[in-house]
């Protein structure tokens, strides 16, 4: 497919959800990584959401039901907290609330990718988001994985041709995210530049990415429009703040994002991003 430069009204739509985001100050439940519990929730603050974190199979249905938007993130899973995840998803699909998967190193382990299809298969995910290898892994492809970090792309492997298959399989938005992301409802796929390499130099970028993704869909029902709105934005903070900490490293650089996510705005995102439609365009009707 040729890629076309996206509609000027889609792009405005885009950039003009951070303020929605802002304006709603959206609870949004995360199930996530242990190790990045506290990045995730300092940059929803900055974003301007409301993050919570609950993973007890005694609560997280409950809060699941009064959140925003609902993130599973299997960083650090454990066969508690895969049941607690599936309670708490079943319950935000009985109250309309999205249901955002990352499906952390699946296809590392069986085990991962045992539950992450179990997941897929229980209940009703919105959107999902994970490296070139992680989404492959769950729609039945067989890319390397190393841990929770993509391996080489096979030959003819097509990022963005893998988010359109990963999304018509599970009916859902799919994400790749990598030196371009791509997002995809199956039809349409969008193309995203922006970001910075160094984020891959700090831990929990991605899961970040994820939990703010939700805080989009927690504000607009077209999850390919708020996935391309906080994709952008995300990316448009990180070169910011790449830039401004270009003499130090990935520590001064992970400070710099929160501030970059508080500061951000419209004006930035269409500065910083490019995106780009891979067919059609995005305003086109989709089923």
């Amino acid at each position: 497919m040729s890629a076309s430069v996206i509609t000027d009204e889609f792009l405005m739509k885009a950039a003009a959800l951070t303020k929605r985001v802002r304006q709603v100050n959206p609870l949004i439940h995360n199930m996530t990584n242990e190790v990045v519990t506290n990045f995730t929730a300092n940059g929803l603050l900055a974003l301007g959401a409301s993050p919570v974190m609950a993973a007890a199979v005694e609560e997280a249905a409950e809060m699941a039901g009064k959140s925003g938007a609902l993130v599973l993130n299997m960083g650090t899973l454990t066969g508690s907290t895969a049941e607690a995840m599936l309670l708490a998803a079943k319950e935000a699909n009985k109250a309309g609330v999205p249901v955002l998967f990352d499906p952390v190193a699946a296809g590392a382990t069986r085990f991962r990718s045992e539950i992450a299809q179990r997941i897929l298969s229980s209940v009703k995910i919105g959107l999902i988001r994970g490296n070139a290898a992680e989404i492959a892994n769950v729609a039945g492809e067989d890319w390397a994985i190393k841990g929770v970090d993509a391996g080489e792309t096979p030959e003819g492997g097509e990022p963005a041709e893998l988010a359109r298959r990963a999304a018509a399989r599970w009916q859902t938005v799919a994400v790749v995210t990598g030196a371009k992301d791509y997002i995809s409802d199956g039809q349409t796929v969008i193309e995203i530049e922006s970001g910075h390499p160094i984020l891959t130099k700090v831990t929990g970028t991605g899961c970040l990415l994820t939990s703010i993704i939700g805080a989009y869909c927690a504000v607009e029902d077209d999850y390919l429009l708020a996935g391309t709105a906080a994709l952008a934005g995300y990316g448009a903070a990180a070169a910011r703040a790449a830039r401004r900490t270009a003499e130090t490293g990935p520590g001064a650089f992970q400070m710099e994002l929160l501030n970059e996510l508080y500061q951000l705005s419209p004006e930035a995102v269409l500065e910083e991003a490019v995106i780009r439609v891979q067919g059609g365009t995005a305003d086109e009707p989709r089923a």
